[in-house]
């Protein structure tokens, strides 16, 4: 009997080159469906690459497997029905309304020339809202904040009503109100939907309160993966950021990181 393959993330041996240079070399993980991984690592890791690699806009060597399905052998309408991406500054058509832009999310699931229908309309409706952008859904986008347009991204790509939600640093321009509340809309997506979620962090505290699983990445390898309680620790810290740290736990068991002032480096230098 052929063994199908379990619904959720496999990434096999997944290689990277930018301009011949490798940049990620040989990473595997697995995200089981409805899971929670982020992608956590010094700037230069490889994360965002990465992130990029998973959602089929960059050339790569491995597997990326979403729900059983090989994503280098979809095409784009395909792959945007499967995948959701938003990266870290995206590019938003600055005389279109957030409605309209976030309508745009529903495009892979239209047939050729086809209008966007009723339940295109409701799905957008129902994303504005849960964003707490409904007010501004007729505000051009040149006319939002930084967060409000980080906030109009995500929408787009759950307006897509993905399998596979891939957020590269997510919370970066929103205050800390809108940074819970983003992270709180994916988490209980994630467990209602069933939707597997991959993020790129840099707040070490924050990934470990959201995600289940962390990997962390060194120079585009894998140096840690597992709970957050087995990834972040001082001394895996101190070795691969240079930075002197606490970390203690919170009433859950998950890890909380608190950077230490004075001193001479963690390594030395």
């Amino acid at each position: 009997m052929t063994a199908v393959a379990a619904p959720g993330l496999q990434v096999s041996g997944v290689d990277v080159d930018l301009e011949r240079r490798p940049v990620v070399r040989e990473v595997s993980c697995t995200v089981a469906q409805g899971g929670w991984l982020a992608l956590i690592g010094p700037n230069g890791a490889g994360k965002s690459t990465l992130l990029r690699a998973l959602a089929g806009l960059l050339p790569h060597r491995g597997s990326v497997v979403v729900d059983g399905t090989d994503v280098g052998r979809l095409r784009a309408r395909e792959r945007a029905r499967l995948i959701g991406y938003v990266p870290q500054a995206p590019l938003l058509p600055p005389d279109m309304t957030v409605q309209d832009y976030v309508l745009l999310g529903r495009t892979p699931h239209l047939g050729y020339l086809a209008n966007p229908g009723e339940r295109d309309r409701a799905a957008t409706r129902r994303t504005l809202d849960a964003l707490d952008l409904g007010r501004l859904a007729e505000r051009r986008l040149s006319q939002l904040s930084g967060g409000e347009r980080q906030r109009a991204a995500l929408a787009r790509a759950l307006a897509q009503e993905p399998r596979l939600l891939l957020l590269d640093e997510p919370t970066s321009a929103l205050d800390l109100g809108h940074q819970q509340h983003v992270l709180d809309l994916v988490d209980g997506l994630r467990r209602t939907e069933r939707l597997t979620v991959v993020t790129t962090l840099h707040d070490l505290t924050t990934a470990a309160q959201y995600a289940d699983r962390l990997v962390l990445l060194h120079r585009g390898r894998v140096e840690a993966g597992g709970t957050p309680a087995e990834v972040v620790t001082q001394d895996v810290i101190a070795r691969v950021y240079d930075a002197r740290v606490t970390v203690t736990s919170d009433p859950d068991g998950r890890p909380v990181v608190t950077p230490l002032r004075g001193g001479p480096p963690a390594s030395g230098r």
